[in-house]
């Protein structure tokens, strides 16, 4: 019997000790897994080499399972490209699926190259680098040039005047086909990634003395004066504007009081335009410039009826964590700060507010340079603004009115 019992409580420790690795297993497991860094889709990320066949390429990434270059991705390696991987070897690679159905992470090393030129040829055209290059084909409308592992278009209106002077004939063929494989030095002067448009100028690389010119021309410039420019080139962030032989960047926030979201929308390479010189940053020889300084703030022209301490009605559009927006008149929004909604302790907005409620609300603050209008729920009947209440409220009510009742 004493056997019998031993026998059992030896099985149920035996069973307790298994319970016990199997939690302090998935304990491990679990917790190694919150550290994975997970991929996602459209990131570039740095990997290893882990093996390479003639059907895939095998990269870790710190996934839990290795990432893989496979069937089309590896069929637009050049063979010269796939020479010069080599196992151990760290590159950048482009994540294109997180997991597919194998639970593989599928990977791109050509859209990773891709992406990085992209970013590099718009810090190209914010440094206005002079690039050197060769002609590598032609169209109708001018020259191809390459740029890492982008094309680069020069318009037959950007190609130098000692280089247009050599071209002769009525066809492309003619006038451009003998420049093939000759070098050039050009500048980006538009990107769109988009589009997958980038723009060079042979022209814009060959001024003289670009520096100099540049230090006198901010030398002479003035923060808060205004000056006639030409668009010179269009990037994802802003267009550059030269004034007298020098280039100022004018951001994307600031060509336009209205919404844009390329430059392209509003702006063309060669346009003349007014600017207001912003700031002057003479270390970096950096120029900021803005169109829409010079234009009618429109915000203003709408907030004129408005005044801090009005009654206003508005439409709850959005809530989050720190408070509440809500519509007023047109399309202008202000925020209700959580602190703004109740005499009482209030943890999130949805306690007090749903998106579509129509509201009686306080205007507290308006800030006119920065387009922001403070209100409030809880000062709706505040004793604070009793009088100016009492006075708009007397201001709108007519006796005569009354009498014609």
């Amino acid at each position: 019997m004493n056997n019998e019992n031993e026998a059992l409580s030896g099985s149920t420790n035996a069973q307790g000790d298994q319970a016990n690795n199997n939690q302090s297993m998935e304990a491990l497991l679990a917790s190694e897994s919150l550290n994975i860094d997970l991929p996602q889709a459209g990131e570039i990320r740095k990997g290893t080499i882990a093996s390479i066949s003639p059907n895939q390429i095998l990269i870790s990434i710190g996934a839990k399972s290795e990432g893989v270059v496979a069937g089309r991705e590896l069929e637009q390696l050049t063979q010269e490209e796939r020479d010069a991987l080599q196992v151990g070897q760290e590159i950048d690679v482009y994540v294109i699926v997180p997991e597919d159905d194998n639970g593989n992470v599928v990977l791109s090393l050509k859209r990773a190259l891709e992406q990085m030129t992209w970013e590099n040829v718009e810090k190209m055209i914010a440094d206005e680098v002079v690039i050197d290059t060769k002609i590598i084909g032609f169209n109708k409308g001018g020259l191809i040039a390459a740029i890492g592992t982008l094309r680069g278009f020069i318009p037959s209106s950007q190609v130098s005047q000692a280089r247009r002077a050599q071209s002769a004939g009525d066809k492309p063929e003619q006038r451009w086909q003998k420049m093939v494989g000759q070098p050039i030095s050009v500048r980006i002067i538009e990107v769109d990634r988009e589009r997958r448009r980038l723009i060079l100028s042979e022209k814009a690389a060959s001024t003289e003395s670009r520096s100099s010119v540049k230090d006198r021309v901010i030398s002479e410039l003035e923060e808060g004066k205004s000056y006639t420019g030409r668009v010179t080139s269009l990037a994802d962030f802003g267009a550059f504007v030269n004034i007298n032989g020098a280039d100022g960047l004018v951001h994307l926030s600031e060509i336009s009081y209205e919404r844009v979201a390329h430059p392209k929308e509003v702006l063309e390479v060669g346009q003349e335009v007014q600017v207001k010189v912003i700031n002057i940053d003479r270390e970096k020889k950096r120029i900021g410039l803005s169109i829409r300084a010079l234009q009618d703030d429109p915000w203003k022209n709408r907030m004129e009826k408005f005044s801090v301490g009005q009654l206003v009605e508005g439409v709850i559009t959005r809530l989050t964590k720190f408070g509440a927006f809500a519509r007023l008149e047109g399309d202008i929004e202000g925020l209700i700060h959580i602190s703004e909604l109740s005499e009482n302790r209030v943890e999130h907005p949805k306690e007090v507010l749903h998106e579509g409620d129509v509201k009686t609300l306080r205007i507290i603050r308006i800030d006119t340079d920065q387009h922001r209008i403070g209100l409030s729920l809880r000062k709706v009947d505040s004793a604070a603004f009793a009088d100016k209440d009492f006075k708009l409220l007397t201001q709108d009510f007519n006796p005569q009115d009354e009498d014609k009742e």
